[in-house]
């Protein structure tokens, strides 16, 4: 090319520096403009500083001269700002509590992990719902873990007793919706009924053995088992029929008895009776009897004196 009356050099290589890589653009004879196919970056530009990979070009020409402008250059700096998005949508898991757990805790600990090995996990998305009530990030303990954060959030308002639903989303950085991700608990922090028929607390009896009977229920956490001492010892294992009940036959000991019944549900509530039975199996003896005056008169009064024990 020839300006001002001399030869203008000639470009002889232009060159694309990217993620450490160097290409190589070759002139489009059609267009005049130096070109090359790129493959991007496999990872996303987001946690690059400013969210965008730099493109340096160097331009060299026939007589020496060099340029090179990059993401910093004032007039072409932003068209050298390559942004690369992932396509792979962030996973989460709840941690906390297990899905189909019983707990007996109102306001449980509930943990979430989110895992994104690129463009990481976008924060200000994350959404939890507990019930009806609905939190986001703002109102939990956010950690880094590896590729990801955890979210810890504990109820405000104590959770009724029953099936809760708990759902966790979220996205990444590059705008990838994770699938949501629910688990269902169920709450019982109230001990099952336990209603004891028999014995009465406090009897005396002859016989050293008794049958406990009583009914047991829990509206929430089902099935209720019922387990016996007596003075301490296991008396063995009690069958609860569908309906709570249940009865056993214990064997007592010489004196006064405890008999103590509990009834645990399926989150480890427990309701506890106790019953004390005395056994006396010795027959009273007599000692003395003295009848005073005898003979008496007819139609006279007379005492009985008697020793026993």
């Amino acid at each position: 090319k020839i300006k001002g009356g001399y030869h203008m050099p000639n470009i002889t290589t232009v060159k694309a520096v990217v993620n450490g890589q160097t290409y190589d653009l070759t002139l489009n004879s059609s267009t005049g403009k130096y070109e090359a196919v790129i493959t991007a970056p496999s990872k996303s530009s987001y946690p690059n500083d400013g969210h965008y990979y730099d493109v340096a070009l160097t331009a060299n020409d026939n007589a020496g001269n060099t340029v090179t402008i990059d993401s910093t250059h004032e007039t072409f700096g932003s068209a050298l700002q390559l942004v690369v998005k992932e396509k792979v949508a962030p996973v989460i898991s709840i941690a906390s509590p297990s899905n189909g757990s019983t707990i007996t805790s109102s306001v449980p600990a509930i943990t979430v992990n989110v895992t994104d090995n690129d463009s990481g996990v976008d924060v200000d998305t994350f959404t939890l719902k507990v019930g009806s009530t609905t939190v986001t990030a703002a109102d939990c303990t956010v950690a880094d873990i590896t590729n990801g954060k955890r979210f810890t959030y504990t109820p405000k308002t104590a959770l009724a007793d029953g099936e809760c639903v708990i759902t966790a989303n979220v996205s990444d950085n590059d705008g990838n919706a994770a699938v949501a991700v629910s688990s269902t608990i169920t709450i019982d922090t109230t001990p099952p009924v336990l209603d004891i028929s028999a014995p009465a607390d406090n009897i005396w009896q002859n016989t050293n053995k008794v049958t406990v009977a009583g009914v047991t229920n829990d509206a929430t956490s089902s099935p209720v088992t019922v387990a016996i001492t007596v003075n301490g010892t296991d008396a063995g294992a009690v069958t609860v029929d569908s309906n709570g009940n249940f009865t056993k036959e214990v064997t007592l000991s010489e004196g006064e008895n405890a008999i103590v019944i509990t009834a645990t549900d399926a989150a480890g509530k427990a309701s506890t009776v106790t019953r004390t039975v005395n056994v006396n199996t010795t027959l009273p003896e007599f000692k003395s009897v003295t009848i005073v005056p005898n003979p008496v008169d007819a139609g006279k009064t007379y005492t009985i004196t008697v020793e026993v024990e």
